[in-house]
């Protein structure tokens, strides 16, 4: 199969057809956590299914993590791609395989002995604690699942093929399914049963992805000599992609200051706020999805130094940012109600009350997450990640302050208000940064030309 360049075409058309196949995959991926604890809410009881919630916000930790910096890793692979230098290419190829296999290594090393000493610290029930903790360290000892079918699906969406990985998940998300039945339904493996589901689904996918990466793509197809790689290449590797991963994990601490805020409001307020977020993550999907597909039409396109073309890319960007917020406005407003019963088998009027609220206030906000997201890709596809870096350290502080002052004075609508008041924050420094980064990449480019 042949490879796809970003650097041709209209910038509209190109980014839309890119992103529409990650978008789906972001909604499958949803599916392993929707899949698990119904799974086990039903099979192994109300415990199970609060184990699994319990230990959602330690996944996450991990798993953004993983999810950024290899993605970071892959900006490079992409540069070197819309550069046509594909030696450079195999090479970017080989770092970070060997890159992620010290992040496997590191975070298996770090997380699976202290899983009961992070619930502890998380207050986690005590009739719950011993399933969270079996749960969480089978998740975390298939760190490497994870990492890997990040790395191979990053890396085939690099050279432009973004069908193919979301080919994977739907395979591996019915695996998944089939599993989570088979080991918790009928051989009785209780909560243990969905983790190992879930790490054998990821693992699937993993060789999946793995295997057609190698078989169908040449400039992929790596050699002996490709992994002879200098330091200096892997450090370029390190220096885009680590700190992606420390700016997504900064934004995991703030998300677990609102979540310590909230639950001073009591049980009913959680539930209203944690199933109204359910539903703010499926429609930011879409968001999620522009930002990567910007971020490799950014890398591919600064690889072939056409740094005006990335501003086109953006202004499409603008365009699709505009249509999602509309559409989404349109079916919150009209199927909010709805959509928050189909989380609940008896519906409960308080819960939805308070989880249309939070809904009403954060569509309205949503073209500040798309802004947040497109600025953040950009910067990150042209080799800038100490702008992002510094974003995400301002998201993490404004929604802190937020979540603890307007909490205090306001209540639940103040913590309501935390996360867009975020955005607008991480927002503003983006665009400072874009301007600027991008009025200098353009100059020298220029004196680059000349001389």
């Amino acid at each position: 199969m042949a490879t796809k360049e970003l650097t041709e075409g209209n910038p509209l058309k190109v980014i839309t057809l890119f992103m529409l196949p990650m978008f789906i995959g972001n909604v499958f991926q949803q599916l392993y956590n929707f899949v698990d604890a119904l799974v086990v809410g039903r099979y192994v009881g109300i415990e199970g299914l609060g184990a699994v919630g319990a230990t959602m916000p330690m996944v996450f930790l991990i798993i953004s993590f993983i999810f950024a910096s290899t993605q970071g890793f892959s900006v490079v692979a992409a540069q070197k791609f819309g550069a046509r230098d594909y030696q450079s290419l195999k090479k970017s190829a080989a770092s970070s395989f060997i890159l992620s296999g010290v992040i496997t290594i590191v975070m298996t090393l770090i997380s699976t002995p202290f899983t009961k000493q992070m619930l502890l610290i998380m207050n986690t029930p005590s009739d719950i604690l011993p399933f969270a903790e079996s749960y969480l360290f089978i998740m975390f000892g298939g760190i490497f699942a994870t990492v890997y079918y990040n790395v191979a699906s990053n890396l085939i969406r690099a050279v432009g093929d973004s069908k193919t990985p979301l080919f994977f998940l739907i395979i591996s998300s019915f695996f998944n399914i089939f599993l989570d039945i088979l080991f918790v339904k009928e051989f009785n493996w209780g909560i243990e049963g969905a983790a190992y589901a879930t790490v054998a689904a990821q693992a699937l996918s993993t060789v999946f992805c793995l295997i057609y990466m190698f078989i169908k793509f040449p400039v992929l197809r790596l050699k002996k000599e490709d992994w002879k790689v200098e330091p200096s290449f892997l450090y370029e590797h390190i220096k885009i992609g680590i700190p992606m991963g420390i700016q997504m994990s900064v934004l995991t601490i703030g998300i677990l200051i609102v979540q310590y805020v909230l639950n001073g409001f009591g049980s009913i307020a959680v539930a209203a706020f944690t199933t109204a977020v359910r539903v703010d993550q499926i429609f930011s999907q879409s968001f999620i999805a522009l930002g990567a597909s910007i971020a490799t039409f950014t890398a591919q396109n600064f690889g072939a130094g056409k740094i005006s073309r990335i501003r086109k890319g953006a202004r499409a960007g603008l365009i699709i940012i505009a249509i999602i917020c509309v559409f989404c406005f349109v079916v919150l407003k009209l199927f909010g109600s709805s959509i928050m019963s189909m989380f609940m088998n008896e519906p409960n009027e308080e819960i939805i009350r308070l989880g249309i609220i939070y809904l009403n206030i954060i569509v309205v906000y949503f073209v500040f997450l798309g802004l947040v997201l497109m600025y953040k890709n950009i910067l990150q596809g042209m080799g800038n990640s100490i702008v992002p870096l510094l974003s995400g350290v301002a998201e993490l502080v404004a929604r802190g302050v937020a979540a603890l002052m307007l909490g205090k004075y306001l209540g639940y609508l103040g913590v309501c208000y935390a996360t867009p008041l975020a955005w607008i924050v991480g927002m503003a420094v983006l665009y400072i940064g874009y301007k600027t980064d991008l009025k200098g990449k353009k100059s020298s480019l220029r004196l680059l030309k000349k001389s």
